[in-house]
């Protein structure tokens, strides 16, 4: 057994009224070590001064705090601003500007405008229908 295990054991069986180890358990506290631990246990923390509270500050209100930094909704006022301008820009500007803000990708593009079909005129007339009834079904 090691000799801190050993020093354990014995001071949970000593009697009530001792509080300290028999002085020959205690001779390895004495050494080079010993001057370190008792300069670390003469510096322990001693309970500070609260910085938080300095003479003159004032202490904020944490509701204040949050109504000051939540985020404003600004709609009401920029649709005031944008509808009281009446100025439209040109239908071939808009189309650039459009344009220049278009990706190459497939997606970005448009959907292309088909054509208009003109509607398909026959290229016989009623009296041609008509002759040719008389001439193939014999009908005067």
């Amino acid at each position: 057994m090691s000799a801190s295990l050993l020093r354990r054991g014995l001071e949970l069986l000593e009697a009530p009224g001792r509080r300290k180890a028999p002085p020959g358990l205690q001779q390895g506290r004495d050494g080079p070590r010993a001057a370190g631990a008792a300069r670390r246990r003469k510096a322990a923390p001693e309970p500070r001064r609260n910085k938080a509270t300095v003479k003159g500050r004032v202490v904020k209100s944490a509701i204040e705090e949050y109504h000051k930094k939540k985020a404003v909704n600004h709609l009401r006022a920029n649709l005031q601003y944008m509808l009281k301008g009446r100025f439209v820009a040109n239908k071939t500007i808009t189309e650039q500007v459009l344009a220049q803000n278009r990706g190459r990708k497939s997606k970005d593009q448009p959907p292309k405008k088909a054509a208009k079909k003109k509607p398909e005129g026959t290229v016989f007339t009623e009296e041609d229908f008509r002759k040719f009834e008389r001439e193939y079904f014999g009908r005067p």
